[in-house]
C-alpha cells in the first residue's frame, strides 16, 4: 500500500481487499496412521505405544481395528488397500514402455556364427535347392536301409514248455532264494 494509507486509489479498506488476489488458507493436518486419511486439527485421537511410539486415528473405528491388529491392507476402504489394488492415482508418470527385445545370434552346436551368416546372405533359391539336395540324399539312403533289411522275418518260436509259468504271470513256480517270510 502507499504511504496514503489506499489502495491503488481506493479509500476503503473492504474494496481493496476485494481486488487483491485471494491466498488459500493453509492447514496443518495429520495423517491417521491406520487409515491415511487427513485428520483436520481438534479431530483424531492420539496412542502412545509401550515403546513410545505414537500413533494417530481419524476415529474410534481406526483405533479400534488397529489394536485387533487387523491390517488395513485387508479393508477395502483404507488407502493401503487402494495402494495394493492399484487403485485411483491415474496416470502417476505414464505405463512404462516395455523395451523392444534386440535379436542377437549366437553360434549353434555343429555350426560356427559365420556360416550361419553365409546361410542367411544366399539367395532364397540356392538355399531351397541344396534342402532339396539333402532330401533326396535322406530318402535314397532310406531306400538302401530297406532294401538290405528286406530279409525274410524269421518267425518267433513258441516258448518252452518245460518251464511252466503260473497263472498270474509272475515269477516261475520255483520261487527265488531271497525270499525272507513265511512260505
Amino acid at each position: 500500500f502507499g504511504s496514503s494509507g489506499s489502495c491503488f486509489g481506493i479509500k476503503s479498506f473492504s474494496l481493496c481487499r476485494a481486488a487483491a488476489p485471494k491466498r488459500a488458507m493453509v492447514i496443518k493436518t495429520d495423517l491417521c496412521s491406520y487409515t491415511e486419511y487427513r485428520i483436520y486439527p481438534g479431530h483424531g485421537q492420539k496412542f502412545v505405544a509401550k515403546d513410545a511410539k505414537v500413533s494417530f486415528f481419524i476415529n474410534a473405528k481406526a483405533d479400534s481395528l488397529f489394536h485387533q491388529r487387523i491390517k488395513p491392507v485387508k479393508l477395502r476402504w483404507t488407502q493401503a488397500w487402494r495402494r495394493m489394488n492399484k487403485k485411483g492415482k491415474t496416470e502417476e508418470g505414464g505405463k512404462k514402455k516395455a523395451r523392444k527385445a534386440q535379436k542377437f545370434q549366437k553360434a549353434i552346436v555343429g555350426m560356427s556364427l559365420d556360416d550361419i551368416k553365409k546361410k542367411k546372405a544366399q539367395k532364397p533359391e540356392l538355399r531351397q535347392a541344396r534342402e532339396q539336395a539333402a532330401k533326396e540324399a535322406k530318402a535314397k539312403q532310406m531306400a538302401q536301409k530297406k532294401a538290405s533289411s528286406s530279409k525274410p522275418a524269421v518267425p518267433k518260436g513258441k516258448a518252452d514248455k518245460s518251464q511252466k509259468l503260473p497263472k498270474g504271470g509272475g515269477a516261475p513256480a520255483g520261487g527265488s532264494k531271497n525270499f525272507k517270510g513265511k512260505k
